[in-house]
């Protein structure tokens, strides 16, 4: 199950459970501005930052 972070680990904006995130395969999370601004490649491993599937539930 993916851990779902509360904050861009960048800028620290809220990235809520329902909202818009992106993160790598480690699970870093950020933003979508921050992820724009880093090209889509997360700045811990390298790999690609992609659109964190939104949790509806509470699981």
């Amino acid at each position: 199950m993916l851990e779902m972070k509360p904050s861009c680990e960048k800028c620290a904006a809220p990235t809520p459970k329902d909202g818009a995130a992106e993160i790598c395969s480690f699970e870093c999370t950020f933003c979508p501005g921050c992820a724009e601004t880093m090209g889509h490649i997360c700045p811990n491993c390298g790999g690609a930052l992609l659109t964190r599937p939104p949790r509806t539930l509470d699981v």
